[in-house]
C-alpha cells in the first residue's frame, strides 16, 4: 500500500453510514508514525458519526490542515519531530479556529498534562486507552465538555501538588475573590467530572436554569474565563472525584 503523501486529506468513506441529514464529527490526526494514524484512521471510520478528514505528521502540516480542513476535533500527539504538540496548542491558541483538541499520547509525563492543558486543549488521552472510551472523549469534548480519564487525572493532581517553582505561575490558579459556597463547590466539582448543566441538574435536584446561574457566579468569583479553567480550578483545589 502506497503511503499517503504529507497532510493527506481524505474524503468520507464509512462502511457503516450516517443516518440522512446527520452532520459528522470532523476529524484530523496529528501523530508522526504512518501505521499508528492508518490504525486509527480506519478504526474511527467504523463509527457512522465520525468523519477523518486528514492526517499529519508535525506540527507544520497540523496547523496547514486545521486551517484549511477546520475540523471539530484534532487528536494531536505531544511528541513528533521538528514542531511538537505543545507548538501545535501554543499556535492555535492565538487563531480564530473552533477545533477543539484532543491530547492523544503515548507519554506519562505529568508536566507535559499540565502544559498542555495551559495551552488549552479540551481532553487527554492515554494511546493505551480503550477504544470505547476514545469514542467517549471525542463525543464530550465536540459537544463542549473536558475529557480527563482515572490516569491523567491523577496524574494532574499530582503535579499540582508539586512545588510552585516547578510550574511557572499555573500552580496560583484563580483566586476567588469571595468563597465558594457549598453548593458552588459541588458544581464545581460536576464541571469537572464532565457533566452538563441538565445532568447537574438532575443530580442535585435543582433546575437547569438554577445551575447556569450558579456558575455565572462561580465565574465571576474565580475570575475564570471556561469550563475548562473550573475543572483546573477544581483539580488544584482537591475538589475533583471520579464519577459515581
Amino acid at each position: 500500500m502506497t503511503e499517503p503523501g504529507p497532510g493527506y486529506q481524505y474524503e468520507s468513506s464509512h462502511s457503516n453510514p450516517r443516518p440522512e441529514g446527520a452532520r459528522a464529527i470532523r476529524i484530523v490526526i496529528a501523530d508522526d508514525h504512518p501505521i499508528f494514524r492508518d490504525g486509527l484512521r480506519k478504526l474511527l471510520s467504523t463509527e457512522r458519526d465520525f468523519e477523518v478528514v486528514g492526517e499529519a505528521k508535525d506540527g507544520d502540516e497540523t496547523m496547514e490542515l486545521v486551517q484549511e480542513k477546520e475540523p471539530d476535533i484534532l487528536l494531536l500527539d505531544l511528541r513528533m519531530p521538528g514542531r511538537d504538540g505543545l507548538w501545535v496548542l501554543q499556535r492555535l491558541k492565538h487563531t480564530a479556529t473552533k477545533t477543539r483538541v484532543i491530547v492523544l499520547t503515548a507519554s506519562e509525563d505529568k508536566n507535559e498534562f499540565v502544559q498542555a492543558m495551559k495551552h488549552g486543549c479540551a481532553g487527554i488521552v492515554l494511546k493505551q486507552t480503550a477504544t470505547d472510551l476514545l469514542y467517549k472523549s471525542i463525543r464530550k469534548v465536540y459537544s463542549g465538555e473536558i475529557w480527563l480519564d482515572s490516569h491523567t487525572t491523577t496524574a494532574v493532581m499530582r503535579q499540582f501538588a508539586t512545588p510552585p517553582r516547578t510550574l511557572t505561575g499555573l500552580e496560583r490558579g484563580p483566586r476567588e475573590r469571595t468563597p465558594l459556597s457549598p453548593r458552588e463547590r459541588e458544581i464545581v466539582a460536576l464541571v469537572a467530572q464532565g457533566f452538563k448543566n441538565k445532568e447537574i441538574a438532575e443530580r442535585i435536584f435543582i433546575s437547569e436554569q438554577t445551575v447556569k446561574n450558579h456558575l455565572h457566579n462561580i465565574f465571576d468569583k474565580l475570575g475564570v474565563s471556561d469550563r475548562l479553567e473550573l475543572a483546573l480550578y477544581a483539580i488544584h483545589k482537591g475538589l475533583y472525584t471520579e464519577p459515581a
